[in-house]
């Protein structure tokens, strides 16, 4: 299954401003920031969900192509906010989040596909691809397309992964997420940066498949070979970062 419509994204251009009236243009900004946000970490569930698959040392060829994912990745984005991928040119969503929405899943896609000869080994136990290291390598791919600020963070305690350490807002946001009692699991925090940017950061949590590695016993060794931080199901894990000009 494929987007029909990739609505001009090679003539986009890499420095992506959103246009219209300023209070237009800010919300919309935000809106794109936050479908961008639970796009990437609608990837990083589908990876979750299929992780047992992923790591069985039984199989070879899994069948975990791109195009599988791309689908289960549909079904996950719609779930959590009502929109139709397969039908992006028709969708709800601001006109300039609609070629971003798309590259996302062409770029989730390719991480895919490069990890296809690690995930087909068999007999290996960990293949090394997990939601973290989706989530990071596709928002790379993504920014050096785009050139728009995408990033997979957490809280310096429980940063794994140097290429994910907060920087000052997303430390402070995290800290404000940490302490806070009413934000959903597809609640963002924004803020507005002078008169031409915006900062959006969906928080992400600890569920069941991630206590494997991150959950008890505390110190122990997990399956990636780093010291589990003794987390519990529901707790704050991270946040996907984006940060997006308009005028």
């Amino acid at each position: 299954m494929r987007i029909g419509v990739l609505l001009g994204v090679s003539a986009l251009a890499l420095c992506v401003w959103i246009t219209s009236t300023p209070a237009d243009s800010r919300s919309d900004a935000i809106e794109t920031g936050r479908l961008l946000a639970i796009l990437l970490d609608s990837g990083r569930v589908t990876i979750a969900a299929n992780q047992s698959l992923i790591n069985d040392p039984e199989k070879g060829p899994k069948g975990f192509t791109g195009d599988v994912f791309e689908r289960q990745l549909f079904a996950t984005f719609q779930a959590r906010t009502g929109i139709d991928l397969t039908h992006l040119d028709h969708a709800p969503v601001p006109d300039v989040a609609k070629p971003l929405l798309a590259r996302l899943i062409e770029e989730s896609k390719k991480t895919i596909d490069s990890y296809q000869p690690a995930i087909n080994v068999p007999g290996l136990k960990y293949k090394g691809f997990i939601p973290a290291t989706f989530g990071t390598e596709t928002a790379a791919r993504f920014q050096s397309w785009s050139g728009m600020y995408m990033k997979q963070t957490a809280p310096l305690g429980l940063v794994r992964n140097p290429k994910n350490k907060p920087d000052e807002f997303e430390t402070v946001a995290l800290e404000k997420l940490q302490h806070s009692s009413s934000i959903g699991a597809d609640g963002i925090l924004s803020q507005t940066i002078g008169d031409t940017s915006v900062r959006v950061l969906l928080p992400l949590f600890y569920a069941k498949p991630c206590l494997g590695c991150h959950g008890e016993p505390k110190g122990e060794r997990d399956i990636s070979g780093y010291p589990r931080e003794g987390k519990k199901e529901g707790d704050l894990g991270g946040a996907i970062s984006v940060k997006l000009d308009f005028k």
